[in-house]
């Protein structure tokens, strides 16, 4: 398990998810918007013309679209950081998304 940092123009939040994840995040944060745009599973994401999600929507979609089963924890909420600053040393080498 690695620690991943995301974020929904909020607070970022740290996960542990699978390896895999935290090797390629971008890849599957990439994927995740392509399922919440063309899937019919994410229709509760849609509201009206608009998309509502956050980084949690994307949690449940490793959770239980690609893995099936709850893998990834929720570590903490580092709470707002601007981003043109640095994480905090303990995440600093952290694969890091913004949704």
């Amino acid at each position: 398990m690695k620690n991943i940092v995301i974020s929904a123009d909020g607070d970022r939040m740290v996960y542990s998810v699978p390896d895999e994840v935290g090797k390629n995040l971008r890849k599957y944060c990439m994927e995740f918007l392509d399922w919440l745009y063309t899937n019919p599973k994410a229709d509760k994401y849609r509201m009206g013309g608009a998309y509502c999600y956050n980084e949690q929507a994307f949690v449940e979609y490793l959770n239980k679209i690609v893995y099936k089963k709850e893998v990834c924890i929720f570590v903490e909420n580092l709470g707002w950081i601007d981003f043109n600053l640095p994480l905090p040393d303990k995440y600093k080498d952290c694969q890091f998304f913004n949704f």
